[in-house]
């Protein structure tokens, strides 16, 4: 698969503030980006969250691909997580094993432009196989991080947060352009 600009260039890792829980200072130790990019694509089942206009929380679980450092999947057009997201765009995506955990925290777009829908369906199918990725069955949207936290749980004082505020815009969803 082509690698695009987004790809090209990894997120910032950082040590994450978490109060009370001893967690080293400095970078040593931090869980390279390869280590959670790995989990992203390999999970078969992520979990998404995501907000009602009341405010209060739902969380599903989704099939999804991660691509470039984005996180697509798909729903019905009328489930509570696609109407949620149209109103409020804030989600987490998290992989399936807490073990070795990856929490994505960022913005969600419909994915419009043709072009890339083609680019990502064969991944999708080649993942969740007989399945397709079809804007005909429903919505695809895309998952912009804006940061993600690595824990694994057998070395969980190299717990580490990654920044993907440098990280360059999604051309495919113009929505998601912005900060």
């Amino acid at each position: 698969m082509r690698r695009t600009p987004a790809a090209a260039k990894q997120p910032k890792a950082t040590r994450p503030h978490i109060p009370g829980y001893g967690m080293p200072r400095g970078s040593k130790g931090l869980l390279p980006w390869s280590w959670a990019e790995q989990r992203l694509r390999r999970s078969h089942n992520y979990w998404l969250m995501t907000v009602r206009p009341d405010a209060t929380p739902h969380a599903m679980p989704v099939w999804g691909i991660w691509v470039d450092n984005r996180f697509y999947f798909s729903t019905g057009g009328q489930s509570r997580k696609a109407r949620n997201l149209q109103a409020n765009p804030a989600c987490i995506v998290c992989t399936e094993r807490i073990a070795e955990a990856v929490i994505v925290e960022g913005r969600a777009a419909i994915v419009s432009d043709t072009t890339m829908v083609q680019r990502l369906a064969p991944v999708y199918h080649r993942k969740y196989k007989p399945w397709k990725l079809d804007p005909e069955t429903g919505p695809i949207f895309e998952v912009r991080p804006r940061v993600a936290f690595a824990m694994y749980e057998t070395r969980f004082k190299d717990a580490t947060r990654y920044r993907f505020d440098t990280v360059a815009k999604s051309p495919s969803c113009p929505a998601l352009a912005g900060p």
